[in-house]
């Protein structure tokens, strides 16, 4: 996965939320930090493949690192 991911806990709502700034209003949760990720590749997947249905552009990941 290249795209960035935010996590934090939501103690309103008692889990970890994982938010994809390059992609707008894509978020996943979960009850734990890795649960919560792995449930954000999955939403990443989805996001791609319902905007590219719609024929929609898909943004590039902002940040890169590159290898040295």
């Amino acid at each position: 996965m290249d795209y960035s991911v935010i996590l934090k806990y939501s103690s309103t709502d008692k889990c970890y939320i994982v938010s994809i700034p390059d992609l707008p209003g894509c978020m996943a949760d979960g009850k734990t930090p890795n649960e919560a990720y792995e449930n954000a590749k999955l939403v990443i997947k989805e996001w791609i493949d319902t905007a590219c249905a719609a024929g929609r552009e898909i943004p590039a990941p902002a940040f890169v690192q590159n290898s040295f």
